[in-house]
């Protein structure tokens, strides 16, 4: 079922109306007089593979037990954020106004330019690089890039993996960029040139 929400606009905050808001202790001040024109779309879940759990939005909020599941015990003390993330089920989650510095790239370079988290917004989509994502999803997201669009003025919108291609490979093969070039609501110059069919 898809939980619609009411989205927008961006206010002078940085919090988007309309969507959830879960405060994240991991983020920052941009550094003085930068420019937000860069949009990174992620994958994520938790336990890997497994949806709904709840254990995203502990990992944002510094909550996650590392004893819960084996493979928490890498993420032990781990300070990672987003600004947004989406369920499997479209809903909208932010968790660092889109004014501060979220912690979602990591070491990463766009454009000969390094720290993209400086300069960049990061979507998380709650799923893995092995499985599509839903409609719902997708019927979020375009709305939400609209209105960041409307917001800043983005110059590109990528995957983690076009700018921390070393060790990252999200959104991953499933990703639909096609889906989101179909869409009039998105300026297709700012996706990546090569897209799925």
């Amino acid at each position: 079922m898809t939980r619609r929400q009411a989205m927008g606009p961006v206010e002078a905050s940085g919090w988007v109306a309309g969507v959830t808001r879960i405060d994240s202790p991991f983020f920052d001040a941009r550094p003085a007089g930068v420019v937000v024109d860069l949009l990174v779309v992620h994958n994520i879940s938790l336990p890997p593979g497994v949806f709904g759990s709840g254990d995203v939005e502990r990992l944002f909020t510094g909550t996650l037990d590392a004893r819960a599941h084996p493979f928490y015990s890498a993420l032990a003390g781990a300070r990672v954020s987003a600004h947004f993330f989406i369920d499997r089920e479209g809903a909208v989650i932010q968790f660092v106004s889109t004014v501060d510095r979220a912690w979602h790239a990591g070491l990463s370079t766009f454009e000969g330019r390094a720290r993209c988290n400086d300069f960049s917004l990061g979507i998380e989509l709650e799923g893995t690089d092995f499985a599509p994502f839903t409609d719902a999803q997708y019927d979020a997201l375009v709305p939400l890039i609209a209105l960041l669009c409307a917001r800043y003025p983005l110059r590109a919108i990528r995957g983690h993996s076009e700018i921390a291609s070393d060790r990252k490979t999200d959104p991953g093969p499933f990703f639909d960029w096609a889906r989101l070039r179909a869409s009039a609501q998105i300026d297709r110059s700012l996706l990546p040139v090569a897209t799925r069919a």
